[in-house]
């Protein structure tokens, strides 16, 4: 079935529609999800969080824009949305202590993802919300600030110091 069934299926009760269309996105929501809440087991119950959100408002898809990219913009929410309710984007990790780095960004492309991932999943609530928000999905501080609940300033520092601990990181793991 093409995007557009499926889609439709799901929007008439068709349960193998629903299926796939969980199939064919799981994997990639899934990833998402845990790039936010950092364990396994919680992204697990934001990704039936997020499908069943999906499925509930897929009435709402206009049809325009992508529809992976509608997809996300709603487990980004819900992801957000937990963290707040857990009181986890309030974190009081002192990042201030973090060094500057000196060493060249290309380190980076060196790393396989799935280890950059798992940096990025050891990063305080709010930093890595805040780096995933900005770096992955694309959002500009302002939006961020504004669906986090924080000033840009606060969006930016959360972003500078986010990157400066996973380029340490980084420069620990190319020694």
């Amino acid at each position: 079935m093409s995007e557009k069934q499926l889609i439709e299926g799901c929007l008439n009760g068709n349960r193998r529609a629903q299926e796939e269309l969980y199939n064919l996105y799981a994997r990639k929501m899934m990833a998402l999800c845990l790039r936010y809440v950092g364990d396994r087991e919680t992204a697990r119950d934001m990704l039936q969080d997020g499908f069943i959100k999906v499925f509930t408002s897929l009435h709402l898809y206009s049809g325009a824009g992508q529809f992976e990219a509608w997809m996300r913009m709603i487990f980004v929410n819900c992801t957000i949305e937990h963290l707040r309710k857990k009181d986890f984007l309030r974190d009081t990790v002192d990042l201030e202590s973090i060094k500057n780095l000196t060493e060249e960004e290309t380190v980076v492309s060196k790393l396989e993802a799935d280890r950059i991932m798992e940096l990025v999943r050891k990063l305080p609530s709010r930093a890595r919300t805040v780096f995933n928000l900005f770096a992955i999905e694309g959002y500009s501080h302002k939006e961020i600030g504004e669906m986090l609940r924080i000033s840009e300033g606060t969006s930016r520092s959360q972003y500078a110091r986010a990157r400066q601990w996973l380029q340490e990181q980084i420069g620990q793991t190319g020694k």
